[in-house]
């Protein structure tokens, strides 16, 4: 099977301490037909922390993202030189809350360095990452207004053209399932979710797997086959596959079971980026 990894973090981002050379010669190692390192980069604290409100510090762990970007870029852009016909390497960036701060945004999209933009939402306007929020203080019908709000700024973010394909939609679903056992039925946001892949697909863009919630705890992957069969028969044709991962021994972590989703839901080929534009590789 080919088997391609198109999220990744290294050191340059902040929930990881992935050596970026052994992730490299990790992904070289287990011959991955395209591999991207995608550092965290959030709209929303592209400036150092005294650029923004105290308010705005409460919603935010991390501040500075451009010093993080520029690092990430730079070493990926030398490991490419390093790696020239040893591997297929791509300068990437997971670019979070891009509706946040779209000046931003704008900025990382204009990096002619970056071949590959995942565009994510780990935080609604005006609440925390998911990662941090209590949900045993929410009722349900709290809950589901709050992944209400998160589906339609997918669906505003969707709007744009300043991202490649979006990353982990149900992402909002990860910890509330995994910390608390609660089970939310999504299904009533099928009608934004359709609306938000036909955008999707007339605009050139794309979704990925991302295999990290088959290995953490919540049993699927974000999305699971559902939705990845819903863009499929909605004509989508741009579909990345990503570990998620966080360490040099999750590159590569489940992507052969992202590639088996990817053929249930009716695809026969993945993609990856180079230079902004997809290429294709058959799924075996």
């Amino acid at each position: 099977m080919t088997l391609i990894d198109c999220h990744t973090h290294t050191q340059f981002s902040v929930d990881s301490e992935a050596d970026i050379e052994l992730c490299a010669a990790r992904a070289a190692e287990i011959g991955l037909a395209a591999y991207a390192i995608t550092d965290h980069c959030e709209c929303n604290a592209w400036y150092t922390k005294e650029h923004y409100s105290p308010d705005e510090w409460e919603l935010c762990e991390s501040f500075d993202y451009a010093l993080d970007f520029e690092s990430s870029v730079a070493a990926v852009t030398a490991l490419k030189e390093k790696y020239n016909g040893k591997l297929n390497m791509i300068c990437g960036v997971e670019l979070g809350q891009i509706l946040h701060d779209v000046e931003a945004a704008q900025k990382v999209n204009a990096d002619k360095r970056v071949d590959f933009i995942i565009g994510s939402v780990h935080q609604v306007l005006g609440e925390k990452d998911f990662y941090f929020i209590d949900y045993e203080k929410l009722s349900m019908n709290e809950i589901y207004a709050l992944l209400e709000r998160y589906f339609k700024e997918v669906n505003d973010l969707c709007r744009t053209g300043l991202f490649d394909v979006i990353g982990h939609l149900t992402y909002c679903l990860r910890y509330m399932k995994q910390r608390n056992g609660i089970e939310a039925d999504i299904s009533r946001f099928d009608d934004i979710i359709e609306e938000s892949f036909r955008m999707l697909i007339q605009n050139g863009k794309g979704i990925e797997i991302n295999t990290s919630g088959l290995r953490q705890g919540f049993g699927a992957a974000f999305p699971d086959l559902k939705y990845v069969k819903m863009f499929r028969e909605l004509g989508g044709e741009i579909l990345t596959i990503g570990s998620d991962s966080h360490t040099v021994e999750d590159i590569g972590a489940n992507v052969a079971e992202g590639a088996e989703i990817a053929s249930a839901a009716g695809f026969r080929h993945l993609a990856y980026f180079k230079d902004r534009k997809p290429y294709f590789v058959k799924i075996d």
